[in-house]
């Protein structure tokens, strides 16, 4: 059950620049940012923890990789000052960051996801969290997903990989709500 509370953080997941690249292909869910926009501006109004992950890829032809426009957060999705702010450089936020340490520093045990990608850093995250013993959701209309092509050569679209993504997630890991949903609270 979802009480949203001070120990309650929203986290902001890699909504970069370098996700509007064609290198990703096709994409779900382009109402994302402005849901995700939605929810940060609820949660500055009631005061609630905000995180943002910044991914900053090791491979020079990333268009994540430090020094190009595309690591750059998106400005509907930008810090505000006393937003902790954790840059990685793999799926999770919880590793090579001091994320752990600053929810338990906080009293936060509770996680509201949002984000880019969903199969990858959305997904990676919240599988972390809950198994550290947060209380998990992930927002389905306020994360999105790109085209895969398996290792079979099968293609699945972005939103057949968004809801398988969240499909495995949900009463596993976290639970999946939608913005409304959460807002409501």
């Amino acid at each position: 059950m979802l009480k949203l509370g001070k120990n309650t953080a929203l986290v902001v997941i890699d909504v970069q620049k370098g996700f509007d690249s064609k290198k990703w292909g096709t994409r779900n869910n382009p109402q994302a940012e402005e849901q995700i926009s939605r929810l940060l501006s609820e949660w500055r109004r009631r005061e609630y923890p905000v995180i943002h992950t910044q991914h900053l890829s090791v491979n020079p032809e990333s268009p994540l990789y430090p020094g190009q426009d595309g690591a750059e957060i998106k400005d509907i999705a930008a810090p505000r000052a006393g937003e902790a702010v954790f840059q990685k450089n793999v799926n999770s936020a919880f590793i090579g960051t001091g994320l752990e340490e600053y929810l338990r520093e906080n009293d936060i045990d509770t996680l509201i996801i949002t984000g880019l990608i969903t199969p990858h850093c959305v997904s990676t995250t919240a599988r972390m969290s809950g198994n550290l013993g947060f209380s998990t959701f992930v927002v389905s209309d306020a994360a999105a997903s790109f085209d895969i092509t398996s290792h079979d050569g099968t293609h699945y679209t972005a939103d057949q990989i968004h809801q398988t993504s969240l499909a495995a997630l949900h009463e596993e890991f976290a639970t999946i709500l939608t913005t409304d949903e959460i807002i409501g609270e």
